[in-house]
Order: structure tokens, then sequence, then C-alpha cells
């Protein structure tokens, strides 16, 4: 019940592209060029996403994704 709260807030923030923990912007944060696409680590609470350059969309990344 607590994910279905959540996941909309989450995704409207990663849409406007800000932070899903602390909603600062992602275009101010630490880029490193990865094979999955821009490795964006957010500069206030330290969350890892993944940019695609391509559809200009940010999404968390997964563990496997994280270098």
């Amino acid at each position: 019940m607590f994910k279905s709260v959540i996941a909309p807030m989450q995704a409207w923030l990663l849409s406007q592209g800000r932070c899903v923990g602390c909603g600062t912007p992602l275009a101010d944060g630490k880029v490193k060029k990865t094979k999955y696409g821009e490795q964006v680590t957010c500069i206030k609470c330290g969350r890892i996403f993944i940019h695609s350059p391509k559809t200009d969309k940010y999404r968390r990344a997964l563990l496997e994704e994280v270098v």
C-alpha cells in the first residue's frame, strides 16, 4: 500500500528532472558516461540515476548499472 502512494509522486519528480529523495534538480548533479547512458549522482543525497540522452528522461539506476 505504501508503494502505491509513493510511486506516482516519484514518477512525477523524475518527469520534472528532480531527485526522488531530496527534490534537487538532477541537471546540477555529477555526470559520468557509462554504457547504459549518463550516470547522474545527486549532489545532495547521493542517489544514482541514469539519464537517456535520446529520450531526455531520468530513471533510478539498477544495482548492476552502478559502477
